[in-house]
């Protein structure tokens, strides 16, 4: 079995200072239920979100070649859709900076009232976020961290290190559950050059350390279907026996689940995935295959920052905050999807 490369590997950056679960912080202005049909980001505005002044919302982000960044472009229009008081303005997503330099600037030109930016890459994005703060703008940054706070008045992204931990935790208690010695843990990790696979790398290996426990084996891929694969079935060879591996994301654990049907071993060990595809939890509700579990990076958070850059709009905050503005940096919480709570999460699923 022989798979193509999909799309430009993920970057995302955890973020520094004050760090409050997403889900916590806005249920005073959101809700969280998904539809009958299973829309990504389908939630009404909760009851105490009343309408406001009407405001128009600049939109910003990548190509959608990749499953999590098609579905944070869906959540984000999906989300605005729920509000009257708001127009959506996205331009073409990108994987060009120059390009992606120059839609932000036509929107700024057109004086949307607050920006949503989840840039290709954070460093080069950076100074036309400027340009839009200095203009009266206020911009929400979404996922990939610009090189500077003067660029935004908030964050909103994914918690890396907490990815990693989940995974550690789940596989863990499994283990032990099973009364498994010396377990042979395997990690299929991302592109090691980025701050995010080292901050799940570092999570993963801290919540085994906290449990007795260490990585055996370790590769890193690229975010893609064919990495995965041929990284996983580099992995089986050199190990003839595997108790759990993880896999740092789902569309790269195409390739890693391949590789494990191909090499006959679908009964020798889990498997725990990372981010959240709907796939993944399919596998997961059936509850007939190696894979057992998922960790959270949910591309809902897209429109929580839609619900952010409206607030800021309209120059409110958080209704059951103290403080009147809106936090600056917001990292979700990253939950284990197991057959127990499958359901729950199964509509926000990525394809």
């Amino acid at each position: 079995m022989s798979l193509q490369e999909n799309g430009v590997g993920r970057r995302r950056f955890l973020a520094g200072g004050a760090i409050i679960g997403a889900g916590t912080v806005l249920s005073a202005c959101t809700s969280n239920t998904p539809d009958a049909a299973g829309t990504a980001q389908a939630a009404a505005p909760a009851a105490g979100s009343a309408e406001g002044p009407a405001v128009t919302v600049g939109f910003s982000a990548p190509a959608a070649d990749h499953g999590w960044i098609a579905a944070v472009t869906t959540n984000a229009v999906e989300r605005a859709k729920k509000y009257k008081d708001v127009t959506l303005e996205a331009t073409e997503g990108t994987n060009d900076v120059a390009q992606q330099i120059s839609a932000v600037k036509s929107l700024i030109a057109k004086k949307v009232d607050v920006l949503v930016i989840l840039p290709y890459d954070g460093k080069a994005l950076t100074q036309v976020a400027r340009e839009a703060t200095d203009a009266g703008i206020p911009v929400v940054n979404l996922d990939r961290l610009f090189s500077s706070p003067l660029a935004m008045h908030s964050f909103i992204g994914g918690d890396n290190y907490g990815m990693g931990a989940s995974a550690g935790n789940f596989i863990a208690d499994h283990l032990k559950q099973k009364g498994v010695q010396n377990p042979v843990i395997a990690e299929v990790a991302g592109l090691d050059n980025l701050e995010l696979t080292q901050e799940r790398s570092r999570g993963f290996k801290e919540a085994l350390a906290a449990q007795g426990l260490s990585v055996t084996s370790r590769q890193a891929a690229d975010f893609t279907a064919a990495t995965g694969q041929k990284v996983a079935s580099q992995m089986l060879q050199a190990n003839k026996k595997i108790d759990a591996l993880w896999n740092h994301d789902d569309d790269q654990g195409i390739g890693v689940e391949a590789a494990i049907k191909q090499s006959g071993r679908t009964d020798e060990f889990v498997m725990v995935g990372g981010a959240g595809s709907k796939h993944v939890m399919e596998l997961i509700k059936a509850d007939n295959s190696f894979v057992k579990a998922t960790v959270l990076y949910n591309p809902s958070m897209a429109g929580s920052a839609i619900s952010l850059g409206r607030l800021l709009a309209q120059k409110k905050g958080l209704s059951d905050l103290v403080e009147q503005e809106i936090p600056a940096s917001i990292v979700a919480y990253s939950a284990t999807v197991t057959k127990e709570n499958v359901d729950n999460y199964l509509p926000f699923g990525f394809v």
